[in-house]
């Protein structure tokens, strides 16, 4: 990602050089019919780092918030990033929750065909997942980071114990191994594991093992939308 550059604007797995998490191909047999929407693909990270959309002038009118070591207090758009020796984090409210058996929200980095960092930074879009066992499932994200080493079409999804990627400021912010926790790349392995992470992060972690059924890498359509006020009035941005 551009985080760190004021400036950047049936199961099996094959791990590759994703930024943040191991792509894995699916092959499993459950589907849904494909939504209205452009295809694309997803992966998963926490890498506590301050969000690339934190930065001054991204965003719509002002940046993402960004944290304290606290993962609680704001932190002004010009702090440094965490990252990159600074003190500025990824805020706790970033990761997802369920709104209902098939809806949740979260946010997410990511890379869209067409479009650049000033386009996506804060905006909202609507991810109807296609395979794995969320097939017809939901998830509303806002996107505040930016994957650069991203495909087209790829949106890096923001779960704690997700895997940190190339980036880790987890140890820093929590006391986090050097992988920080599980795998460097996809995480930890099972929901007993989210006891590894702070309390305050245990939520989001859950999410992934029973809201998104532990889904390894769906694909899914995707479509922007209007901004949700509960996403937006978490980042302090919106478009």
């Amino acid at each position: 990602y551009k985080q760190c550059i004021p400036g950047g604007g049936p199961t099996t797995t094959t791990t590759t050089t994703s930024r943040t998490t191991a792509k894995t191909t699916s092959t499993s047999t459950t589907s849904a019919p494909a939504a209205q929407g452009t295809p694309g693909n997803t992966t998963r990270y926490w890498d506590c780092c301050k969000p690339s959309c934190s930065w001054p002038g991204k965003g719509s009118p002002t940046a993402a918030r960004t944290c304290a070591k606290d993962g609680v207090t704001f932190m002004g758009s010009n702090e440094k990033n965490a990252c990159d020796g600074g003190n500025s984090y990824t805020c706790n409210d970033y990761q997802p929750w369920a709104i209902n058996d098939n809806l949740s929200y979260g946010f997410a980095a990511a890379n869209i065909a067409g479009l650049t960092e000033a386009d996506w930074c804060c905006g909202c879009y609507e991810l109807t997942f296609t395979s794995g066992p969320v097939a017809g499932k939901t998830h509303i994200v806002q996107v505040l980071n930016t994957g650069s080493d991203l495909g087209a079409g790829h949106f890096d999804l923001q779960i704690p114990g997700g895997g940190v990627g190339l980036f880790n400021g987890c140890s820093a912010q929590w006391g986090a191994g050097p992988s920080g926790w599980g795998g460097q790349y996809g995480g930890i392995n099972g929901a007993l594991e989210c006891s590894m992470l702070p309390t305050q992060l245990q939520k989001g972690c859950q999410w992934r093992f029973n809201w998104f059924k532990n889904a390894d890498n769906p694909y899914m359509t995707f479509r922007k939308v209007t901004c949700p006020s509960e996403l937006s009035s978490k980042s302090g941005c919106s478009r």
